[in-house]
């Protein structure tokens, strides 16, 4: 679809003032990104506009994300417990 990011765009995009949201969003990327429907992919791209602060607290479950958020956030929740399992 045209005006879709690129990976390398969104890879770029996943690069933040926090090292791990770094890792978690890109682990995610590289991981389960391709897989998602459209409409997911479409929440991913949103959700990188957002606030490092709000993501973290997103992703580690300090807070609650917005319904709009919330499946991809689990989704990215579960690829970061899956490698912190290793």
């Amino acid at each position: 679809m045209a005006g879709e990011p690129s990976i390398n765009r969104l890879r770029w995009l996943c690069r933040r003032g926090m090292l791990e949201l770094d890792a978690w969003l890109t682990r995610f990327l590289d991981s389960r990104y391709a897989d998602l429907p459209a409409e997911q992919q479409a929440v991913f791209v949103r959700l990188l506009d957002q606030d490092d602060m709000a993501l973290f607290d997103w992703i580690t479950g300090a807070s609650a994300s917005p319904a709009e958020f919330r499946g991809v956030v689990e989704e990215i929740k579960i690829t970061r417990h899956s490698s912190q399992q290793r």
